[in-house]
């Protein structure tokens, strides 16, 4: 097996350095016909910036970067403790589907200047949490798709890159228009591996144990807050719930939870092996990892290969009219007017910034 693999990897190293030998052409020529070009001479340039530029150029873009008056901003998609999702359109460019954005307004100076921004494209069909909201509870069908989907997610994030992404809730899924899962907002992320960290972060139904004892987490939180997730689909609303925060806390260090008279058996016991107090012992977080969940009786039916590939059709179809489409996302009252809207000085700045630094 090994020795057949041999040649594949030798051809694809082959590959990749024919093609970084291309991009390092690019960057000789960008370099000695500085017109064709703009660059800021602040950092030297690289590869992938000359291929970006280009990719800027074709669009119509100017490759010195976007100021907020390039775009149209239509609609509030979303908000969040540290910033404001909006639906935009980029008023310099005109082709249908290319113009259309989910921009989020908030001031990290760093992450700009360091150019390590990822963007997700726009997502019409909104959040799965309207969607479980207006149907109060899902299909065991429904809830066993998406709960298999988060599952390839999860697992991917864990076995690919060691990221526990911490802060796993209906809020933070969006659906595609042809109804299939997107997790967004990463701001609790944290690449971790087998280490453990120490944050207390993520929303007050779906922290784990160890989170909320504050005695070091890896992980095992995603895989907590997975089998929470389930039981809300199911049930119409978390296992653990109470009018105070602190009630809740307590209700999940005690790790009891009441399961209705109608769920199924399987769903019942996925549950109870996700939401197990001591990580050692919690599925995914065992050995097998995120196999072990992808083999429980509860995902019987699901076929990983065609859901991974998106050959089975989600169960929840969103109604979207056109790419420009936010009727499926909630109605949200406007920011204030610069009249009312504090200015943040350079003095706030100075004094403030360093607090994001690590997120």
């Amino acid at each position: 097996m090994i020795k057949q693999l041999l040649p594949d990897i030798a051809h694809a190293k082959e590959q990749q350095h024919q093609q970084q030998q291309v991009l390092e052409q690019d960057h000789i020529e960008a370099e000695v016909k500085p017109d064709r070009l703009s660059w800021p001479a602040s950092r030297p340039r690289t590869p992938k910036d000359v291929v970006q530029a280009r990719l800027k150029q074709d669009a119509g873009l100017p490759d010195n970067g976007l100021a907020i008056d390039d775009f149209d901003l239509i609609k509030t998609l979303g908000t969040g403790t540290f910033a404001r999702v909006w639906f935009a359109r980029l008023k310099a460019v005109k082709e249908p589907n290319r113009d259309i954005f989910a921009l989020k307004i908030l001031r990290k100076a760093e992450v700009i200047k360091l150019k390590q921004v990822e963007h997700l494209e726009y997502c019409p069909g909104g959040e799965i949490f309207s969607f479980l909201r207006r149907a109060r509870r899902f299909d065991e069908y429904t809830s066993k798709f998406y709960a298999a989907e988060i599952t390839l997610v999860i697992g991917y994030l864990h076995d690919m890159h060691g990221i526990a992404y911490r802060d796993l809730k209906p809020e933070n899924i969006l659906l595609d228009q042809e109804g299939h899962l997107k997790l967004v907002d990463f701001g609790f992320a944290k690449q971790l591996y087998n280490l453990e960290t120490y944050t207390l972060c993520g929303t007050p139904e779906y922290l784990a144990p160890e989170v909320i004892h504050n005695s070091g987490h890896g992980l095992a939180v995603d895989w907590w807050a997975l089998g929470i997730l389930i039981y809300e689909f199911i049930v119409g609303q978390p296992p653990f719930w109470d009018s105070n925060p602190m009630g809740i806390y307590e209700k999940i260090v005690a790790g009891c939870i009441r399961f209705p008279a109608n769920m199924p058996a399987s769903a019942k016991d996925i549950i109870s092996a996700l939401c197990k107090v001591n990580p050692s012992e919690r599925l995914g977080h065992i050995s097998g990892g995120s196999q072990r969940v992808r083999d429980h009786p509860f995902f019987e039916g699901i076929d990983w290969d065609d859901l991974y590939n998106k050959r089975a059709k989600g169960p929840i179809v969103p109604r979207v009219s056109h790419p420009a489409d936010t009727a499926n996302f909630e109605e949200y009252p406007d920011p204030p007017g610069p009249a009312t809207q504090a200015v943040y000085t350079d003095e706030m700045k100075a004094r403030y910034e360093e607090i994001f630094q690590d997120f």
